[in-house]
């Protein structure tokens, strides 16, 4: 028994040196949490456009020609007057002695925490006030964990539209400029994209606060450098903190609003591919078209679904859909013919997103919330003992103005939350629909003709084909997407805080859902432009309407359809459509079509304060 021991411990001591070899033999690993994407920087396009913003009207396409184009932004006098209501209401209230989270009293589990009383612009305030803020400032650096964000678009996005809402919170004018001041002179602080759990993104918020002191590094017009150096060379000086600036600015969902502004633009551009890929591959398939006829559209009238019938119907107006054919089936399969219903709900989703982040995008997320120009009269409640304790005479600091700072949940940021999963659910849904209509094409049964029926052996030869399993692989990892994050409570912060949206996890999903849909819809485009091609060899003097012929144009300029295989691209034809639909949008070809269905949302001028 002893030499057993002894053997077995021989063999240990082996196995711990033989690993300990292969360890030190073995190539270095960059951790997890280096960045493993390249810096994306921006084109300034528009450099020459200014983005007025006025904290109510602020729309999805000023932030993508702000955040993507380059284009200046600048407050207007109504956005300026509101912020410096505010910040004055701020510093009033706190030389009245009225209780403020966040200012004179500390934040979360330090919220009874005294911080200071009076006058906060006395001596010894402002020199405390000025001092914690900039160290507050500063240590914004070390917020958040890696990787860092590598869409200098994101990060530009963020920061244009906490400028617009930012407006609503008592902010120093130094730093309502400054923001402003840095997105003009493209100062792009380096954000990490980790560490916020959606009720508020603080760190990503933290790492923009530093920039603004000189601290960490950042971009300056793409070019990586510390950030004291970036905003020498903006001819920017650092920013001089004070009163509550630090919460006015990181108390703030920006982060995940910005991804979905970016989310709602990119998808939109999705579903119009999706609309005209869908008129192709009808084109493609022979397809008997009534399901998406008015009065059949009519028996059961979603105005989404209805318009994106009416929608596709139009894009193949004139086509040899509309002649007899004895040769084409009753109907195709239900990929294919039910396609218009996936996309209608996909584009009402869409719609439900896109008003909600617009109403989030031109609002206060901020807590305490800072209400100037009411009064105990303003609503019934304010007039209690209880609201009362919060109520803000005015005075010089205010230049006269009451009001209450009332803490509040408006950085929960649902139904916005809610909205983005929906929309991913709906988007894998819709693409169970193209990836199935992919294979269909491989049937006779539908397709009536096989190639080998149409095109010669020789002909055949000239053609580039493309890969039958990687429709099913890019279904696959979108299916997987399509599951929502589960709902999650973790008490911390001392159990103050015990709910997470997490919705840096949905609005990524969200987008990745997005771009795995561009690459599935890719190889649909490639699938619905070969079978239109097989339809044309049948009958040279088919039509197929305007937008589908125009499309299918531009395609054969980057993948022709007979070409030698020595001077076929040297990458998957996938990835080559896939650029094109990137490079080239659905309204190059159709520009035009049905109207949409109006917004049940309400106007969002006509809900937010002025």
């Amino acid at each position: 028994m002893s030499d057993l021991i002894v053997c077995r411990k021989s063999r240990i001591v082996l196995l711990s040196l033989a690993l300990a070899t292969a360890l030190l033999l073995a190539p270095s690993v960059a951790p997890a949490f280096e960045p493993t994407q390249i810096y994306q920087p921006i084109s300034e396009t528009m450099a020459d456009k200014t983005v007025t913003l006025t904290g109510r009207d602020l729309t999805i396409e000023q932030v993508i020609d702000v955040a993507r184009n380059g284009a200046k932004a600048e407050l207007s006098a109504e956005a300026l007057q509101r912020s410096a209501d505010a910040y004055g209401l701020l510093l009033q209230g706190a030389a009245e002695g009225v209780t403020i989270y966040w200012f004179n009293r500390g934040a979360g589990d330090q919220r009874e925490t005294v911080i200071f009383s009076g006058d906060p612009t006395s001596p010894e305030n402002k020199k405390l006030l000025s001092e914690q803020q900039l160290q507050r400032f500063k240590g914004g650096v070390a917020r958040g964990y890696g990787p860092e964000l590598s869409e200098e678009a994101l990060v530009r996005a963020i920061m244009a539209i906490r400028a617009n809402t930012m407006s609503y919170e008592a902010a120093s004018p130094q730093l309502t400029h400054m923001l402003v001041d840095m997105l003009n002179k493209r100062v792009t602080p380096v954000v990490q994209s980790r560490g916020t759990l959606g009720e508020g993104d603080l760190p990503t918020m933290g790492n923009i606060a530093a920039a603004m002191v000189g601290e960490g590094d950042a971009y300056h017009k793409g070019v990586r450098m510390p950030a004291a150096q970036a905003l020498t060379e903006a001819g920017l000086k650092p920013l001089e903190p004070f009163a509550a600036d630090q919460a006015a600015l990181i108390s703030t969902n920006a982060y995940a609003q910005a991804q979905a502004v970016l989310l709602v633009a990119d998808a939109r551009r999705l579903l119009e591919w999706t609309d005209l890929s869908h008129a192709m591959s009808l084109l493609g398939m022979n397809s008997s078209v009534t399901p998406i006829a008015a009065p059949v559209q009519a028996m059961r009238p979603y105005e989404w679904l209805t318009w994106d019938a009416a929608r596709v119907m139009d894009m193949i107006k004139g086509s040899y859909l509309f002649d007899d054919d004895p040769a084409r089936i009753i109907q195709d399969p239900e990929s294919l013919r039910a396609s218009s219903q996936r996309q209608g709900s996909a584009w009402q989703a869409w719609a439900e997103l896109r008003d909600s982040v617009l109403l989030s995008i031109n609002s206060s997320d901020h807590n305490p919330a800072v209400l100037p120009g009411l009064t105990p009269e303003s609503a019934p409640e304010l007039a209690t003992p209880q609201f009362m304790k919060y109520y803000i005479k005015g005075g010089p600091l205010s230049n006269g103005k009451s009001g209450y700072i009332l803490s509040n949940a408006n950085w929960d940021p649902y139904p916005m939350a809610n909205q983005v999963e929906a929309f991913t659910l709906a988007l894998t849904n819709l693409g169970v629909a193209v990836a199935q209509r992919i294979e269909r094409f491989r049937n006779p049964f539908f397709t009536v003709v096989k190639p080998a029926d149409v095109l010669s052996p020789e002909l055949r030869k000239e053609i580039p084909s493309f890969d039958g399993y990687l429709p099913t692989d890019l279904w696959q990892e979108l299916a997987a997407l399509g599951t929502p994050v589960t709902p999650n409570g973790q008490a911390i912060v001392a159990t103050v805080e015990d709910l997470e949206a997490q919705t840096r996890l949905k609005t990524q999903r969200a987008r990745q859902a997005v771009d795995l849909s561009f690459h599935l819809l890719a190889q649909d485009l490639l699938t619905a432009s070969y079978w239109m091609e097989v339809r044309k060899a049948q009958k040279p003097e088919r039509k197929f309407g305007a937008a589908p012929e125009a499309a299918l144009a531009a395609l054969r300029q980057v993948i022709p359809w007979r070409q030698a295989p020595a001077d076929r691209p040297k990458r998957p034809l996938g990835m080559v459509a896939y650029d094109f639909m990137q490079e080239n949008p659905a309204t190059k070809f159709y520009p035009g079509g049905p109207q949409p269905p109006e917004s049940r949302a309400r106007s969002i001028a006509g809900v937010l304060p002025k």
